[in-house]
């Protein structure tokens, strides 16, 4: 579905503070390839089939949306794939490893201590030597060749709506680098990171948009909630109301984070009046599914978001 939909949020919240809030809903691109992962396995894709590759080998966590999305865009696209995994073979079973393999990935669990390597050239090249029929894309898909497919947010944006500041939650910084990359300084750019001690991510951000730090973007590192994956159950409350309330679904781990914190930051007096917000949903929502096997969400934000949930497709 491109351009994804752009939707008007109504909130008290948003009128007693004179803002508008809009929120582009890429988490309706595709039922599986969803948000950010399908904007930049586009380009990587492309790129590994104008090479010959036959397959494409990344690296993610055990619940990984990057993994997920990849072993399904590869069966579609009739490539094989390679998963480099952090944890052990115990999560082989999981929600979101279950789907990958029965996709046709191959799943190679690591250790810790190696998959801490996964930047490292030497490992890289010890990994194209054994895999040399194999595109090598980073975690998450943040590289360069991703960029361009992130980009388009902002043409179909310009095409959209006239806004002020977009708004997105970070992880690896490709989303956010590719949105900068493409707005050249036009608007604020907004990063919530989703994670703890990401200050590290201004340089990869610099280095992947080839912009340093101008002011026309900006990485918030505040607002993680604990660190990646986690959250409260208060946290989990007020995402259950906001989805409630919308009808907008939101995961706890990426644009969760996002919705809770343009809410403190409007409490703070972070925008002026008469501001045009547009909220990037970058998906994941497949997440929720491991998150409701290890029993990590409460009831009440399961009920809200039960319907919500991604099917896997029927046949493939």
């Amino acid at each position: 579905m491109l351009p994804s939909p752009l939707q008007p949020i109504k909130l008290s919240i948003f009128q007693r503070y004179g803002v508008e809030v809009f929120i582009k809903r890429d988490d309706l691109i595709h039922p599986i390839i969803s948000g950010n992962k399908w904007r930049k396995l586009k380009g990587n894709i492309a790129a590994a089939q104008k090479l010959d590759k036959q397959g494409i080998l990344s690296f993610g966590g055990a619940y990984s949306n990057h993994i997920h999305a990849l072993a399904y865009a590869c069966k579609q696209n009739n490539m094989k794939s390679i998963g480099i995994v952090r944890g052990e073979a115990q999560y082989q079973n999981n929600y979101t490893l279950t789907w990958a393999r029965h996709w046709g990935m191959q799943v190679e669990f690591v250790d810790r201590k190696t998959y801490k390597c996964r930047h490292n050239e030497e490992y890289l090249y010890q990994l194209q030597q054994q895999y040399p029929e194999y595109y090598i894309v980073p975690e998450g898909g943040t590289n360069h060749t991703a960029l361009s497919g992130v980009g388009e947010v902002i043409t179909e944006l310009n095409q959209q709506i006239d806004f002020d500041t977009v708004i997105l939650p970070v992880g690896s910084a490709g989303t956010i680098s590719g949105l900068i990359k493409a707005d050249n300084a036009q608007h604020h750019i907004l990063g919530v990171a989703v994670l703890k001690q990401a200050e590290y991510l201004n340089s990869v951000i610099e280095e992947l948009a080839h912009v340093s730090q101008d002011g026309s973007w900006t990485l918030l590192t505040d607002y993680h909630r604990g660190g990646y994956a986690k959250f409260s159950e208060h946290d989990c409350a007020k995402l259950a109301q906001f989805s409630t309330q919308t009808g907008i679904p939101v995961e706890p781990v990426y644009s969760g984070k996002m919705v809770l914190a343009l809410l403190e930051l409007l409490e703070q007096g972070y925008f002026p009046s008469g501001h045009r917000i547009v909220l990037i949903h970058t998906g994941g929502l497949q997440g929720l599914g491991g998150q409701i096997e290890r029993k990590l969400l409460p009831e009440e934000f399961i009920r809200v978001i039960q319907s919500h949930l991604p099917s896997a497709p029927q046949a493939l």
